[in-house]
This record gives C-alpha cells, structure tokens and sequence, in this order.
C-alpha cells in the first residue's frame, strides 16, 4: 500500500514539476525499507538520475535512418544524371567540333542596295535632243525617275586552308526586250569563282572563275565602295561590267595584305585584294555573253601601295598606290540595223521611206555584218596613281590603245567597224572628315574629271563616243549600314542607245541621289 502511494507521489511530483518530457529526476531508496522516494532524506541513498523515455523515439529514429538512406539514394541518382550529362556534352563537342570542319558552317553572306533618283535639268528634257544619263544607268529612260542600280548578295567562305569561293548574283539588272523598253530587275550572275591558294598564308593562289578582270584601279573596287556614282569611261570601256570568265594568278605579300586591311579598318576605300601582280587569260566577249572567236585575252596587272611616313611632314601617314596594266585580244562587235548607221552618218531618213522599201536597210545590214565576220584586235595599257584621303585624297588613272570602232561614213555611208586609236581617263579628288554626328559617321566631298575618245564595245556596233564631264559631290556614311550621295554632273556624252538619237551627243546638266544601306 505505501509503495502504491509513492508511486502516485511520484507521478504527481512529476507531472507538477514538469510537462515536458527531457525532465530530470533523482531517485532515492531506504536502505532498511528498500522503498523509493524522491526526496533525500535519512537512511536514503541516491540510486541516481532517471529521465523520462518517450515512447515514440525508436521510431523517430527509425524514420531518421530512412530519410537518410533515400537522400543517399537521389544523391546516386543525381551522380548519374551529371555523368550522362557530362558524356552528352562532349559527344555535342565532338559533333560541334566535326561540323566546324564542314566548309558550309564557314560560308558568309553579305550584300548591299543602292537606291539611285536622277534629275535631267537638260537634255532629255528638251524634245529631240539625245537621252542624258551615264552608261552605268542602263535602267533610266527618257526622264528623271527611281530605280534600283545594284541589289546584290555576296556568299563567300573558305572551303579550306587552300580553297575558297565567292558567289554573287544581282537582282537589279537590266534585260533588253522584243520592244525598245528595258525590262529591270532581273537577276544576273556577277560573280562565281574559286581562289587555288599555293601557302596558307594565300599569298599565291589561282583565280579560276567569273570574276573581275585586272584592268584598271577604280574597275576592281566594289561598288560598294567606291566614291563616285560611276566609273569612268576610259578604263570601263576595256571590261564592261568588269568581268570576264578565265584563269588570273595572283601574287599578294603578306605585308601588302596587312597594309590593305589596315586601310580599310580606317574606313579608306582601297580596290581590294588583286594582288601587286597577276596575270591571266579570259574569254574578252564581256559579262555573261558566249564567247564568239577561237581567241583569249590576255591582262598582266601590277599595283603596289607604299607607305610616305619616311618623308614626314604633311605627308606622314600617307600611303600613295601606283602601278600599271595591259590587256591584248580579239573582240567580236554586235552589230544591229544598217538603218541606224545612215542616221549616224548625218542622213535623215524619214519613216515613210524606210516604211516604202524596208528591204533598202535590211540589205545594208548584211553589208556590214560581212565587214565584222572577222574579229578585231585589242591592245590597251593603263597606269594608276592613287593618294588615300587622310584626310586629303587623289586619285587618277589613265588608258592607251586601240580596238574595235565603229566608222559611220565607211562603206557608202552604211557604217562600217574598223580597227581605231582610243584614249582617256580621270582625276579625282576629295576630303574624309571623320567624326561627322557620329563616332563612326563621315563625310567625303570629291570632285571628278573624265575624259574619253573611243571604241565603247559593249554597245551595239562598237561606237566610238565622245565623253567630257565634271562631277562634283558629297558622301556621307551615316554609319556602317547606312550611307547617302548626293552629286552634280555637267555632262557632254555620246548616246549609245540605238534609235532616232543614236550616236547624238547628249550635253546638258544632271543632279542625282543615291542610298545605299550595307548589310
């Protein structure tokens, strides 16, 4: 009885004491008695200290051991998800590093638009006088209108360390119809060619293809680049369109090389890379045209840039350009309507004749496409000497020789094409004024004289045509992309274009705009 009533003591002690269960409590037991108390008292001796066991704590235990183990267990099934992804990353490397080495992941794509408005404030503009307009506007009839004068991509890349393409098509050329109406915006191949490097440094490599034919400074520098609308007549009229199909070595110095790029990161407007020498042979029959004779052209080409910081003064940090080219081979003319030949050499004949007796003008024709059954030999050479704006610029070039020319007054008045002397060419000057609005804007005002006498082969007959002109202008790059000329030209020039006015000297002022946006 007295043990049950100390365990109830006990228990309320406890529960009065404490109602958590980490509670501490000291025991004692009689030592005569052997009963338990727990207070100390005499006869008493400690049997030490207890604590309260919860009932639950195996269990805890348990779950503890549990989570433990299935955090183990993610944690291995994290371990393998990081190993198969470390194994996909480098297969993907692997795969990234296979494909770097297809030339089709190192093919490039650029191109630019030229956007041209021109203003006749004479010529055209006065009934009966001859069209106005440079050569190089083929798509402008009749008067002041838009047009686009180059829509271009340009896809190159190299296939590997020794070979490398370049494809440009254009899709703003001017196709001739059954009428006298052009037809424009046509796309056209201007480019298609392979450089053969002989070192990885391509300082000898073989251009096999389409591609532009050395002849002459300002024919090798891009449209894109170029500061005046057009190129001149002189040297232009050696290549039209400036290109050919053939084989052309060329030899670039890895110095030279460094000397252009370093020019064209400052934002000057070299030719490009020709090489300072090469030579090769093309077909001659011009751009994307069969080839109508058993012979080649032939061009040797040589320019060489050398850098004026040795003089000082005024001209430290100049770089002046020279050299010198040739190009030797038959042409074969196209020759058109006989009816065109008598208005050439002063006779009017009126439509109601050539309406009478047509066949009076057809058998002219054949009598002057007998006169060009054979082809005519072309010899020219040309010299160059180009001063980079920094910030002033100069700029000339200049062309001898003879060629295919079409004679008016020869064969009874019915025209005929004979081998004549030809000569011409331009200076050009202008200022680079950097830092214009913009850290990467400039301006560029220039002025340009050409001059011209000879055989324009390109057209119809191989006219002979008479040019005299001044331009004068300003380019402004408003950035990279984005670029304005605005320009005036007094111009004194043969019209090629076959009809009333053909061989008329067109003479008279014109102003035009062009926005060309890069991309």
């Amino acid at each position: 009885m007295k043990l049950t009533k100390l365990a109830l003591a006990i228990a309320t002690t406890i529960t009065a004491t404490a109602s958590f269960s980490a509670l501490a409590l000291d025991l004692y037991v009689d030592t005569k008695t052997k009963q338990i108390y727990a207070e100390p008292g005499r006869g008493r001796e400690l049997m030490g200290n207890f604590e309260k066991v919860a009932p639950a704590k195996a269990a805890v235990k348990v779950d503890e051991n549990a989570e433990i183990k299935a955090i183990r267990e993610d944690l291995a099934l994290k371990q393998n998800e990081i190993k198969a992804l470390e194994e996909h990353v480098v297969a993907n490397k692997e795969d990234h590093d296979k494909n770097d080495e297809k030339w089709f992941n190192k093919i490039s794509v650029r191109g630019y638009t030229q956007l041209r408005y021109n203003q006749p404030l004479s010529g055209d503009r006065i009934a009966g006088d001859p069209e106005l307009k440079s050569v190089g506007d083929g798509s402008i009839k009749d008067n002041s209108s838009f047009s686009f004068r180059r829509v271009r991509l340009v896809f190159s890349g190299d296939i590997n360390e020794y070979v490398s393409l370049s494809l440009q098509p254009d899709f703003a050329t001017t196709v001739k119809g059954a009428s006298t109406d052009d037809n424009n915006n046509f796309v056209q191949l201007r480019d298609a060619y392979a450089d053969l490097s002989y070192d990885k440094k391509h300082e000898y490599r073989i251009r096999a293809g389409q591609s532009k034919v050395p002849f002459g400074w300002e024919n090798l520098q891009s449209s894109q680049n170029r500061l005046a609308l057009d190129r001149n007549d002189a040297l232009n009229s050696a290549v039209p369109s400036e290109r050919d199909l053939g084989l052309i070595a060329y030899w670039s110095p890895e110095y030279v090389q460094k000397l252009w790029k370093t020019l064209n990161k400052k934002g000057l407007k070299t030719s490009g890379d020709y090489g300072i020498a090469g030579v090769g042979v093309y077909n001659g029959q011009g751009l994307n045209r069969s080839e109508l004779n058993d012979d080649l052209y032939t061009v040797v080409h040589t320019t060489y840039p050398v850098e004026l910081n040795f003089l000082g003064g005024m001209f430290k940090g100049q770089v002046l350009e020279v050299g010198a080219d040739a190009i030797s081979g038959s042409f074969t003319p196209t020759v058109g309507a006989s009816s065109v030949f008598g208005r050439a050499s002063g006779i009017k004949i009126p439509a109601a004749a050539v309406s009478a007796d047509p066949t009076k003008y057809i058998a002219a024709a054949a009598a002057v496409k007998g006169v060009n059954s054979n082809s005519f030999y072309e010899d020219r050479v040309a010299i160059h000497a180009i001063l980079f704006p920094q910030p002033f610029g100069l700029q000339a070039e200049w062309n001898w020789g003879q060629g295919a020319t079409l004679n008016p007054t020869a064969n009874g008045g019915n025209g005929a094409i004979e081998r004549q002397d030809l000569a011409g060419g331009y200076v050009q000057a202008s200022y680079k004024i950097d830092n214009v609005f913009r850290a990467d804007g400039f301006m560029q005002p220039y002025v340009k004289w050409q001059t011209y006498r000879g055989a324009w082969k390109a057209a119809t007959n191989s006219p002979r045509i008479s040019t005299d002109e001044v331009e004068t202008g300003v380019e402004y790059q408003i950035n990279k992309a984005l670029e304005l000329t605005l320009a005036y030209a007094f111009m004194d020039r043969t019209n090629t274009s076959t009809g009333s006015n053909y061989l008329g000297q067109a003479r008279g002022d014109m102003g035009r705009m062009q926005l060309q946006w890069n991309y």
